[in-house]
């Protein structure tokens, strides 16, 4: 980049950036790393760096490396998941360029597990072939040491932890900026200090939405604590217009234990032969699909629910113990000592496993480098609708799509920052005439209630009735919470309680939307899909429609 575009650091406010990244997973940190060569860059995570959707993932990345397999495959794979709803032109471009995103993860220090061959490849539900790479059985905890161990030696980037962004800088809302027609321009975000509680704008030429997913908007999850769609909210905020919402994947096999919290047991299982029983013992999936326990994970899970409820039992049976013990126990090391601290052994009994709400495969609208309906706004991997999931993703197509948007992420903004000026001033949070909250209770009660109501009524099966029972309450309880927002001091809970709330709202309004079954949406009351159906389901809010879209910055009351 030409650094005589660029503005010096030493006339920057504190905080301020090129490009501030919102977020630590692999899409964040693999853009930060390629941006860094032109750009300074900061990123802001909500806990610790490595609370990321990706530090969970257990199984891989889906890529093209074996002999016996070929782009075509993949593609037709990938099409076939998404049932009608992945545009072609973006899963055909993601496929070819998988290969060559893996190799600069492991050239960037990530120690995927090699075979004589090269990477091995494992074979994961709704794949015609061994395609997974991974790393044993912690591929996204690996993944994130190499990359976090890189942000952190890189010169140009800072990264801090603890820091929650609050909503974004939006140009309409600066008061001492002239009103502009067209297009919103982001200009960065408010964000809370954990620590202190203070609230400052961290402004940035251009900001990137790599906030994960909202799997915490329902009571059981396989995301961790930090998944409550921040991203998501404040980008439908500001005016961006967000995508398929209705898809949920939830994961079919998480462990159904009192003291296992977001515990998933990796579809990589199946793919090495674990098979599905009911509790008596008995194999069900075969009455279900013909590819049984690796048919998709749509399949697979509503298949469990549906036993759970044919036969009042509270979970299913994931068994591999017909396999050779010593072959479990390498293949998935870390998960069978994992298991063996909750009193299972994986080798030798049956596991009790429940679906789970696991990722969200729509999001808000972007290109596949990240563009949304807001000049200088990007979001890439789990929080971005790009097309490529459709509506079902692929099991590993999630890793491989965060890194080639973050590649396609980089080349855009190669070009773009020598045409973004620096950003004007930006108006201080305001905070005056609120008051701290009295009782936690309230939080924890509304809390509980948002994710309840998503789990017992906008699960994996859906009807008319639950879903207008689930925006009546929904709709009472946001106008409660944004009674809050306005008139108490701003903490984490109450931010999050916000997010969670407005997301499930627009959960459910997709879902209404959707009059027919396709992919993860299934509705009793409409079971079969459409032929007007494969188009997605679009919300945006208009521009200027709530006076909280920006904040209480001074220039907003």
């Amino acid at each position: 980049m030409n650094r005589r575009r660029t503005p010096r650091a030493s006339r920057r406010e504190a905080g301020d950036a090129d490009v501030l990244v919102l977020g630590s997973g692999i899409a964040g940190l693999s853009l930060a790393l390629a941006v860094a060569d032109f750009a300074e860059v900061v990123i802001l995570t909500k806990r610790r760096a490595q609370d990321a959707n990706t530090n969970m993932a257990q199984g891989g990345i889906a890529a093209v490396f074996g002999a016996d397999d070929s782009y075509d495959r993949h593609v037709r794979d990938t099409l076939r998941c998404g049932a009608g709803l992945s545009d072609p032109q973006v899963v055909g471009e993601v496929v070819r360029e998988g290969p060559e995103r893996v190799r600069e993860l492991a050239a960037f220090g990530v120690a995927f597990t090699r075979g004589r061959q090269g990477f091995q490849l494992g074979l994961e539900g709704g794949h015609s072939r061994h395609r997974i790479v991974h790393a044993g059985d912690l591929t996204g905890q690996e993944i994130e040491r190499a990359l976090i161990a890189k942000v952190r030696a890189h010169p140009r980037i800072r990264m801090f932890e603890d820091q929650l962004a609050v909503d974004l800088i939006l140009e309409s809302r600066l008061s001492r900026r002239p009103r502009r027609r067209g297009r919103e321009r982001c200009w960065g975000a408010y964000v809370l200090d954990r620590p202190s509680g203070h609230i400052r704008p961290v402004r940035a030429r251009a900001t990137v939405l790599a906030t994960g997913g909202c799997g915490k908007v329902y009571l059981y999850t396989s995301n961790p604590d930090i998944a409550t769609g921040d991203g998501l909210a404040m980008a439908y905020r500001a005016g961006a217009s967000v995508a398929n919402l209705e898809f949920m994947q939830f994961h079919p096999t998480c462990l159904h234990h009192p003291r296992a919290k977001s515990f998933l047991l990796s579809e990589a299982l199946r793919g090495e032969g674990a098979v599905l029983r009911t509790m008596d013992g008995r194999r069900f999936m075969p009455r279900y699909h013909h590819d049984a326990e690796l048919a998709p994970r749509d399949v697979v899970a509503r298949a469990i629910d549906r036993e759970l409820k044919r036969r009042g039992e509270p979970y299913v049976l994931l068994d591999i113990t017909h396999r050779p013990a010593a072959h479990v126990r390498a293949r998935f090391p870390n998960l069978a000592r994992s298991l063996q601290s909750f009193g299972f052994d994986l080798t030798r009994e049956p596991i009790p496993v429940v679906p789970a709400a696991h990722y969200m495969c729509g999001g808000v609208r972007a290109t596949l480098a990240g563009e949304t309906d807001l000049d200088g706004l990007l979001a890439l991997g789990e929080v971005a609708c790009t097309g490529l999931h459709g509506a079902n993703r692929l099991a590993s197509n999630s890793l491989l799509e965060a890194v080639v948007s973050a590649h396609n992420a980089t080349e855009l903004l190669r070009r773009r920052l020598l045409e973004i000026p620096r950003p004007p001033s930006v108006d201080p949070w305001r905070s005056h005439g609120t008051r701290p909250p009295q009782e936690q209770v309230v939080f924890d009660h509304n809390w509980d209630t948002v994710r309840r109501v998503l789990w017992d009524l906008v699960g994996i099966v859906r009807t008319d009735e639950r879903l207008a029972f689930a925006a009546r309450r929904l709709a009472l309880l946001s106008d409660e919470i944004e009674r809050d927002y306005v008139r108490l001091r701003l903490h984490p809970d109450l931010i999050e309680l916000r997010n969670i709330a407005l997301v499930g709202t627009l959960i459910v309004r997709c879902a209404a939307r959707r009059r027919e079954s396709r992919g993860l949406h299934y509705n009793l009351d409409h079971p079969r899909p459409t032929g007007t159906g494969n188009h997605p389901t679009v919300l945006r809010r208009a521009r200027g429609a709530s006076r909280a879209v920006a904040g209480r910055s001074a220039g907003d009351l």
